[in-house]
This record gives structure tokens, sequence and C-alpha cells, in this order.
């Protein structure tokens, strides 16, 4: 028989007070425990033992209490998570006053520590089981059910999700995020009520330009009272005023990042409200006026007046060894002169920035010329997810919840944290590591110092340290301390490994027997097909010259050699019909001399043409009045140099007048100009201005085969 869900379960009891058996459903506020919970309160500031001794106290009764809480069985779980108010007390004030990672560190005892771990892995843990609906297949609940009991129980809300994730996130993301998507996706009100969330985050940012004394966006909606308007801005306001603002600010965008780190699906809820452009908004009026407020701002220990007299004499000594190139780059390599600089911007804002820049450029320049490389520092490795067997804990949803805390033993801050993969050190840096820590501790041997580098993360100041304590991991304790250090011999040869532009090319000597010398070529390489090129090659022109050369060529005359004359006798026929040889073609022709001695086309005779072809002569009357205007031209042209435009204008009137006459054509110009505009005009002028209108196509350029024919008969175009 399945087993039936908590929601549905019923339990058989005696009742206390009759000893008769009673039925009750499983969640039922009669079967919660009477059990307080007390509220939790951050580590004190200071080492006063009677603080640390409350806080101790404190502390373990809350972590007793969830312990005790954890080991419950499934349904008793439930009814005291439901019903207890004092327990919903504790968790609420734990997620609000539990230290940040943005907080000041504070040099807490070391028992406030182990107890402050203690008590956020029982935190976390309780939250783990609070948002899992299936612990195994005979211990669950509805999922429409729990939905509906984390969300009209307020076990689950907004800002408890926010602060679960700035708290919990950086050590259990994929842990984390599996939660919370749990959430949400049993109970999809929680999408609505961000929703209703992100209006209260964008006034928070509006809050904070109004404290800075910034204009914000729907600052002119409402009036502002005269008395009101007082000149506040991050620079002249109270330093604590500050850090409240500064705290406020951190504590509310780191809060953001974690959240929709863990919780990707969130971000289109966020875009719906224009988030990112308020943001942007937000950031370019506030940020540069609290950093700019938070760099001039004196301290009130005067610790920028004590460290002054020790920037000086940083400058003054740099400034009298510039000249020292070479100390300069040894110096710069392994301590980059840039950072020394940037600290000292960051802890004095009145440090000369021309003198700075002066050192810097010098710097710069010893270096010209020179191979710069800089020994990087390797930062301590970064706690990653947590461990793989939590993981597998949560999805597997186990039976016991003792198990579940014991996947949870190991962790650190309630996660297992793995060591980020540091990249490996080799080459000149890693002996320069070597060589920091052996100028220190000078007995010890080169292989030992690098085990202990690798185990590290190469990070010398922390072996330094380790070793001077002897706070060694076991492993390195058992190595010999004269240790040296055994070079690994490449395994790659030079030939194979080098690179360059050349590799695996058809130019590559390396990688082939054979290289087409004729490919390459020694000095600059001739232009081709540039415009320069192109200009200077005048090859076409040669070849139309020679060709146009042959039109001016006539040969009247064949010369003969002597020993050919009787090679033309041979082809020589007496029958030749002489009887045009008299006339003269073309000689009264008005035309260059070259006509002579081209083929004229054959002309039908006007009595043989078909009809159709009779305009023949009119274009032949055309021909001759174009000559005589070219001859008239010709004529012009001798006598004057510039005619007059009136006696221009009458001869090409008489030309016209006469070409009409002869064509048998009657045209009174008077008639087509009629009178003048306004005063009406007469019928024939209509009739003349109508066959004008009518025949002006007839003429125009409708004589070009005529003029190609001509052209071609001079033999200006090649046939």
């Amino acid at each position: 028989m399945p087993a039936l869900p908590l929601d549905e379960l019923q339990l058989t009891e005696k009742d206390p007070k009759t000893g008769k058996l009673r039925t009750l459903p499983a969640l039922c506020p009669e079967i919660k425990a009477d059990r307080s919970f007390v509220l939790y309160r951050p580590p004190p500031v200071v080492r006063d033992p009677a603080l640390v001794e409350e806080f101790l106290e404190r502390a373990k009764f809350i972590a007793n209490d969830l312990d005790w809480l954890l080991a419950l069985p499934h349904d008793k779980f439930w009814c005291q998570v439901i019903f207890d108010e004092t327990l919903q007390k504790c968790l609420d004030s734990y997620l609000c006053y539990a230290p940040r990672k943005f907080d000041a560190l504070l040099d807490f005892h070391p028992e406030v520590n182990d107890m402050q771990k203690c008590l956020h892995r029982s935190v976390f843990l309780t939250f783990l089981r609070m948002s899992t609906h299936k612990e195994s297949k005979d211990h669950f609940i509805t999922p429409s059910v729990f939905g509906e009991i984390i969300y009209n129980n307020f076990l689950f809300d907004i800002p408890k999700i926010l602060d679960l994730c700035v708290l919990f996130g950086k050590g259990n993301g994929p842990l984390l995020q599996k939660m919370i998507e749990n959430i949400f996706t049993q109970q999809p009100s929680y999408f609505s009520d961000l929703d209703e969330t992100l209006p209260t985050v964008l006034q928070v940012f509006n809050n904070i330009l109004h404290k800075c004394g910034l204009q914000c966006e729907g600052a002119s909606a409402e009036p502002q009272k005269l008395e009101e308007r007082v000149n506040v801005t991050p620079g002249n306001m109270p330093l604590q005023e500050l850090k409240d603002i500064v705290l406020y600010l951190c504590d509310t965008c780191t809060t953001l990042w974690a959240f929709l780190d863990v919780f990707p699906l969130a971000c289109q809820t966020f875009q719906k409200r224009d988030f990112c452009y308020r943001l942007a908004s937000f950031y370019e009026l506030a940020i540069p006026e609290l950093e700019s407020a938070i760099k001039k701002r004196h301290c009130e220990d005067n610790s920028c007046e004590n460290i002054q007299p020790f920037i000086e004499e940083f400058l003054q000594i740099f400034t009298s060894v510039l000249q020292e190139r070479r100390f300069l780059r040894d110096y710069d390599e392994l301590f980059p002169v840039e950072d020394d600089v940037s600290l000292l911007q960051q802890a004095s804002s009145t440090l000369d920035e021309t003198r700075t820049a002066y050192i810097l450029q010098a710097v710069e320049s010893a270096w010209e010329g020179e191979d710069r490389k800089k020994a990087q520092a390797v930062k301590d490795p970064t706690p990653l997810a947590a461990s793989n067997a939590a993981s597998a804990k949560v999805e597997n949803n186990s039976e016991d919840l003792e198990e579940l805390g014991a996947a949870y033993a190991s962790e650190d801050e309630c996660a297992s944290a793995a060591a980020a993969p540091t990249a490996k050190v080799s080459g000149v840096e890693l002996d320069s590591l070597i060589s920091q820590v052996k100028d220190l501790l000078p007995d010890l041997g080169e292989g030992f110092i690098l085990a202990c580098l690798e185990e590290y993360g190469y990070n010398t100041e922390q072996v330094i340290n380790n070793i001077l304590e002897d706070k060694l991991v076991p492993s390195l304790d058992k190595l010999e301390r004269t240790m040296q250090r055994q070079l690994k011999p490449d395994p790659t040869p030079l030939v194979t490994s080098r690179y360059n532009v050349f590799q695996n090319d058809e130019f590559d000597v390396f990688s082939r027997d054979s290289v087409d010398v004729s490919r390459i070529q020694k000095g600059k390489r001739r232009e081709k097909d540039t415009t320069r090129s192109l200009l200077n090659d005048k090859r076409l022109i040669a070849e139309q010259k020679e060709r146009y050369s042959q039109y001016s060529v006539v040969v009247e005359e064949v010369p003969v050699q002597q020993g050919e004359a009787q090679f033309y006798k041979e082809d020589y026929e007496d029958e030749y019909d002489d009887t045009y040889d008299g006339n003269q073609v073309g000689a009264n022709d008005a035309d260059s001399d070259d006509e002579l001695i081209s083929r004229r086309p054959f002309t039908t005779p006007q009595v043989l043409r078909p009809k159709g072809q009779e305009d023949g002569q009119e274009e032949e009357e055309e021909e001759d009045e174009e000559e005589e205007e070219e001859a008239e031209k010709e004529r012009t042209k001798q006598d004057h140099f510039v005619q007059d435009p009136a006696v221009l204008r009458e001869r090409a009137e008489a030309r016209r007048l006469s070409y009409l006459a002869r064509k048998g054509h009657k045209h009174d110009s008077s008639a087509v100009v009629g009178n003048a505009k306004g005063h009406g005009q007469n019928q024939e002028t209509v009739q003349e201005r109508r066959k004008k209108e009518a025949n002006k196509s007839t003429r125009a350029n409708h004589n070009r085969r005529v003029m190609a024919d001509r052209k071609r008969n001079k033999g200006m175009i090649p046939s």
C-alpha cells in the first residue's frame, strides 16, 4: 500500500485528558512541542570577556535547539516549523543580523569564530529541510499543498530569499539554486511578490540620491519647502552618515547580485521594471560623488597626515635614482613601481600627480629596447561550490536527516570549499618565486621550496609564514628540507616546438624538403595593376597610332624591283576597259583628295529606282547645301576673324529660304510670327502654326545614315 502524503495522513493517539483514542491530522498544532527559541545577536565588536561569554551562551542555545529540530521526524518537524512562532523569529533574526562579507573584518575570539560557523551551518540545514517537500518515498508532502504551506505561513518570502542568497550563496551556489528553484516552482505566487518588491528596491536608490543631495527621478514632481533646501553633499556630510550610506548601498547591491546569480530566472521580472536603465542612471549620478568623497575625506585619526612624510620620502628616493636604468628595470620587475604609486594614490588624496607621472615615465623609458617581464602575484584560491556528496544527498532526498547532516559535517560555512585550480607557474617566473623564498631561508633546497609553492598556490608569503611558524601540511613535513630541484628535460625539441609566420606554409623549410625559389622575391616587389602602372603603359596608344597612320599613306605608284617586272606582266590583261578613264570622278568635289582613291559605292540611276527611293535626290541636295555652307565658312574664315552675328543670321536665313524655294515650299515667316501677344491671330497664322507643329519632326537628325555612308566612303570608319 503506497504511503500517504503528510497533508493527508491521520494519526491515532490517546487524549491526555480523557484517555480515549482520538484521530488527529498529522499537521496539527497540538503535536507541536513546547520549546522557546531565543533571538540571535551578532558577535561582539570588542574582545570583552563578558560580551564574548554572552554571545557564546546565546549562540549555543540556538545551535542546540536547531540540532534538536533537525533530529525530529518528518511529521513533528513540519508541525514545529508551521506552528512555532519563536522558531521563525529566531531564524529571521539570524538572517537579519548575521555578518555579511562586505562588513569590516573584526578580530573575533577563536571560540566566537567556531561557534559562528557551527550556527551558520545549522541555520542553513534548517532552511534546506524546510524547502524540501519530499525527503523519501514514505515522507513527503503533496507539491501543491507544500506551496500553500510555505506561502501562507510565511516560511519563505522575498526578503528571506534575498538574505539566504547573500549569506549562503558563495559556498553553496548549486545547492542553493536548486533550493530556490523548488520554492518558485511549487509556488508561482513568489514571482508576483518579486514584481511587487522591485518598486521598493528602486526607491532605495532614490533615497540614497536624496540623502546625497543629488537629483533623482521624480524629484520635481513635489514642490520642495524652502527650509528643506540644505546643500548636503557626500563631501560635507558627517562621516558616520557617509559610512551608513555606503554600507546601505553595499548591502543592497551585494544582495541583488547574489540573488540574480543564484536564481537567473528572476532577471525577466527585473527587466519588466526597466531595472537596468534605472541602475545605470543611479550609478552615473551617485557612484562618482561617493568615490570622490571617500578619497578626499580626511580620516578622524589623522592617518593621512601621519603617512605624508613617508610618501614624500618615497618620492625623493625614486627621483634621485631615476638615472640608474638597470636598477630601475630589475626593481620594477620584482616590485612594479606602478602598483606602489597606485597604493600611494589611494592612501593620500594630496599626492603630487606631476612627480608620480614623471617617475612612471622614467621607469617606462628604462625599459626601452628590453624584454619586459613582470612577476605576477598569485592570489589565494577561492572557495567554490559545495561537495558533490552533499548535492547528491539532496537530489536523492535521503530517507534520514542524519545522513543529510553527515554530508555537511565537513563543510566550512555550510559548504565544503574546494580550492580553485591555480594556473601553473613555470620558467623565469617560477625561478623568481623560488629565489624570493631562498633569499630569506637559504638553508632550504629548491626542490623543497618548489613543493611548498605548489601546495600553497605559489604564494611566497604564505609559504614563508607556514615554514617559520611550523604549520606545514603533513605531506610537506615528511620531505627533506635540503631536497634539490630536479630539472625536467623538455620533451619537445627546439625545431618542432618553434612557431613563426611561415609555420606549415610553402616556405617552411622545416616541414617540407623543397621550396619554390621562384616565389621568393628579394627587395620590393614590382607594382602590378596599379593606377600609375596603367597610366605609364603606352602600348595601346602605339598600336592605335600605327593603325591610324595607314589612313594618311596614299601609294600612287608601286616601285618595281629588278626581276619583278615579269611577275607583273603575267598578271596584266590588255582587255582592260578604259571607257571611263577620262572621267574625273570627284574632281570638282570640295572634299579632300582621299576620296579620289577610295571606292565609291554603286549608285542606281534615279529612273531605275523603285518608288520610295526618290529621296536620294533630296539627300544629294542637302549634301550640296552643306558643302556650300562649308565653303562659305572657309571664305569667311579667311576674310574675318570675328564676324557680325547679325550678318551670320541673315546669311543663314537666306540659305534656308533658298532651300525652301528649291523644294517648292512656300512659307511666310510673317504668317507664323503673327501679331503681338494679346491682339488676336488671324486664320492664316493659326494654319501656319499648326502646319509647322505637325511637320517639325520631318527633319532633325533623319539624315544620319547618309552622313555615316559619306564618312565610310572617305575612309574615316574602318569597314
